[in-house]
């Protein structure tokens, strides 16, 4: 168990690591000098006027612009709680030469860049933005293509600090103006300071870092993500990115892959089983009482025992059996099994997956906050196109 919302079973018991331990109290300790690791807490000071946003929730449907880091979380957030929003969200979030939205003719706009000079979100600016529609741009201060945009549109803007790089942002205004609009409770997410004072959490941080680090000594270098709840996949989106992007330097790394179960069994699994030894895994669950319903129409008389059944009782017999096998192959994995859907279980899980990523890059000797070869792309793009 991490915390009371979160039960977990790591990968292995491993022997208490004072390194990681040492790492972890440092990182605390210092956590009131590092802006980035405020922004988890409730003493995160927030650049925008709240009175202002809650004006904007009349609305019932929002557009949000951006890439990366700047929508990846807000786009976990209204998808693992999207049974409590009441609004229409649009997440535009990538280019497409054909593709139609169906979206109205006056709108909110949330347009996010760190940088201000995000290509695809200029670009979707500039196809997408309507005369009499509503615009809030979060950006870094400087002289940037979005600024100037903000200036032509008359938007009002929200300053993106710039001490905080775009995924570690989903609990700064990046992530909790969308949270505010969708008319969630934004202090509910910042779980930082309660967690580093609860012995469970961090004896569960610290033992997950020490066994992936072992794994990695042995040659195991993919987290496989086995989610079994379709509501995370856009929180397993924005964990991607966060391993991805902070861990992958210097020919080192983790490469993390979405698996969508149990529909990969059908797909992937032959290979996880078979295949070569290289991968650990994380099973992902979530606990869930309104499913639908087996009804006798139409069943064949050799499934007549699935009648009445709930789907999550079939996908949670699936995930055991999977589970079973995987003890059997000696296959190394970790459990999550959510007890329910809350702004503080996100914000508890948010936390947990920060800092195991932080610690990991200590371990592997790369700095996490930065991407030096996503800015050799964004650079070599311009050469092309300008």
């Amino acid at each position: 168990m991490i915390t009371k919302n979160i039960l977990h079973k790591n990968f292995a018991k491993e022997k208490k690591n004072f390194k990681i331990y040492k790492d972890f109290i440092g990182l605390i300790k210092n956590s009131n000098n590092s802006e980035l690791l405020k922004s988890l807490g409730l003493k995160y000071k927030y650049n925008f006027n709240k009175k202002k946003i809650l004006k904007l929730k009349k609305n019932k449907s929002y557009r949000i612009f951006g890439m990366g880091g700047s929508i990846l979380g807000a786009r976990a957030i209204y998808d693992f709680l999207k049974d409590r929003i009441k609004k229409e969200f649009f997440f535009v979030d990538n280019i497409y030469s054909k593709k139609n939205w169906n979206f109205k003719k006056k709108n909110i706009n949330l347009i996010i860049s760190k940088s201000g000079n995000t290509l695809e979100t200029i670009v979707n600016s500039n196809l997408y933005l309507n005369k009499n529609d509503k615009n809030l741009i979060i950006t870094e201060n400087g002289n940037s293509p979005i600024l100037k945009l903000a200036e032509s549109l008359k938007a009002e803007i929200i300053e993106h600090n710039n001490f905080i790089g775009g995924r570690y942002s989903v609990l700064s205004e990046v992530g909790m103006v969308p949270a505010i609009l969708m008319g969630l409770k934004e202090n509910k997410f910042k779980r930082f300071n309660y967690l580093i004072k609860n012995k469970k959490f961090i004896e569960s941080l610290i033992s997950n870092v020490a066994s992936i680090i072992s794994l990695l000594k042995r040659g195991y270098l993919n987290s496989i993500i086995l989610n079994y709840d379709e509501k995370s996949e856009s929180l397993f989106k924005w964990y991607q990115q966060l391993i991805g992007e902070s861990l992958g330097k210097k020919s080192k790394g983790i490469l993390p892959v979405i698996s969508s179960m149990p529909m990969d069994n059908h797909s992937l699994m032959q290979f996880y089983l078979d295949g070569p030894k290289k991968s650990f895994f994380t099973f992902f669950s979530v606990n869930e009482n309104n499913s639908k319903i087996i009804k006798k129409k139409n069943l064949p008389t050799t499934h007549k025992k699935l009648i009445n059944l709930d789907i999550n009782k079939i996908i949670k017999s699936q995930k055991e059996a999977t589970e079973s096998i995987f003890k059997k192959e000696k296959i190394p994995f970790r459990t999550f099994n959510i007890k329910n859907r809350s702004e503080e279980v996100l914000g508890e899980l948010f936390c947990f997956f920060i800092l195991e990523t932080i610690l990991l890059g200590r371990f592997l000797n790369v700095n996490p906050f930065d991407q030096p070869s996503v800015e050799l792309i964004k650079k070599e793009t311009k050469k092309i196109l300008f």
